[in-house]
């Protein structure tokens, strides 16, 4: 008697009585990684190019931030501009922070993919640079449903690497985008062969 109740419930046992019904995105995935042999690298080099490029624009407006808000004439002082620089750099995150749960919960009803597609999808006035880059937070649902679908391809030894792939793109990320700001800040001062100052990229 005793034996059978061991028997019972062992875990080998309990993972052969496991049932999957059609239809069910839990069982699916359940039965994805019990089928996967070795560690899903596709699905890791997405994970990692989705978590880059929404890190990206974080950072990459820092560099010009400075000649944006001078070009807009906002500030009636030189010493104000970075008062209002800092409201434009804010407004992201700040739009992220207001909307990141609710994007959470769309992820776990309607799917991991389409909030992410939404999101990798998704500057004439001083108002309408915060207004945008408060929209670009707000609409940038990505790192929460990430780190959920970087879990949800691998197997539970690989789960540590798969969040590490996002921590790490995340950081180079946000390396990145200064990078690229401070190449691309002012573009008719810095390459004048290929931008003329009479163009739009020298105008401000």
């Amino acid at each position: 008697m005793a034996a059978n109740e061991g028997e019972g419930s062992s875990p080998m046992r309990r993972k052969e009585e496991h049932q999957y019904y059609p239809g069910c995105p839990g069982c699916d995935h359940d039965r994805s990684k019990e089928l996967q042999v070795g560690m899903p690298y596709k699905e890791f080099l997405y994970v990692w190019m989705i978590c880059l490029t929404t890190a990206i624009p974080i950072s990459s407006l820092f560099p010009f931030l400075y000649f944006m808000i001078r070009d807009l004439h906002i500030a009636e002082r030189t010493e104000d501009i970075g008062f209002y620089a800092g409201f434009v750099g804010a407004a992201f995150m700040f739009g992220r922070c207001l909307t990141s749960t609710i994007w959470g919960i769309a992820a776990d009803r309607i799917g991991r993919k389409p909030v992410v597609m939404f999101g990798v999808f998704s500057v004439v006035t001083y108002w309408m640079a915060i207004a945008t880059r408060f929209l670009l937070g707000a609409l940038n649902g990505l790192l929460g449903p990430m780190k959920a679908y970087a879990i949800e391809v691998c197997r539970p030894e690989h789960e540590a690497l798969a969040l590490s792939l996002v921590s790490t793109a995340w950081g180079i990320g946000l390396i990145i985008g200064p990078a690229l700001g401070g190449y691309l800040a002012l573009p008719a001062e810095k390459y004048p062969s290929i931008f003329s100052p009479d163009s739009l990229f020298g105008r401000r």
